[in-house]
């Protein structure tokens, strides 16, 4: 039987992201019947209209790999109490143009992390309207985790067996609402 391909995209262009470890985190998570993969947004350039005739070969490669995959997971920061300009500019070309939206119809499930203690509470709301406008099916419940150092282990696992249980009752109920949008 033929994976699910789920594409994470990690809205943090930082080198040492805590989004990227939590991401990874994650994905050990998931049943064996799904295959994850990382687009890379941070070589994106700033959407431009006047760069849709002909498109950079870094936007088609993104735009591809979302259309490719079978749902999408968002683990991103919050800045400012909204969601980093890197993911939204990689949103933005995923919208562009509006019929070859590759947002529309995806199973997409949002989540994050940062030090402060309501994690990326706000920031997930705005990216919530966003792609609910796109037409993206947005996983409902909410994931917001607050990063403190020992969060993630040096085996890239959790630390903590409630942290990990939250965590996974979350995939589960995402991974219930791709097997329900994308039969196999």
């Amino acid at each position: 039987m033929a994976k699910y391909r789920l594409a994470i995209v990690v809205g943090s262009n930082r080198r040492e992201s805590i989004n990227r470890k939590l991401a990874e985190a994650m994905a050990r998570l998931l049943p064996d019947d799904f295959e994850a993969s990382y687009p890379r947004i941070d070589d994106l350039p700033m959407y431009n209209m006047d760069l849709e005739g002909d498109r950079p070969a870094e936007v088609v490669r993104f735009t591809g790999e979302i259309a490719a995959a079978d749902a999408i997971a968002v683990v991103m920061p919050e800045h400012n109490r909204s969601l980093p300009a890197v993911l939204k500019n990689a949103i933005d070309w995923g919208s562009k143009p509006m019929d070859k939206n590759v947002w529309r119809g995806k199973p997409t499930s949002i989540t994050g992390t940062t030090p402060g203690a309501i994690g990326t509470a706000v920031g997930q709301q705005h990216l919530r309207q966003i792609l609910g406008i796109l037409g993206a099916v947005v996983q409902g419940g909410e994931a917001y985790i607050q990063f403190k150092p020992d969060l993630i282990g040096v085996d890239g696992d959790f630390t903590s067996a409630d942290t990990r249980a939250f965590l996974q009752a979350y995939v589960d109920g995402f991974v219930d609402l791709v097997a329900r949008l994308v039969p196999r």
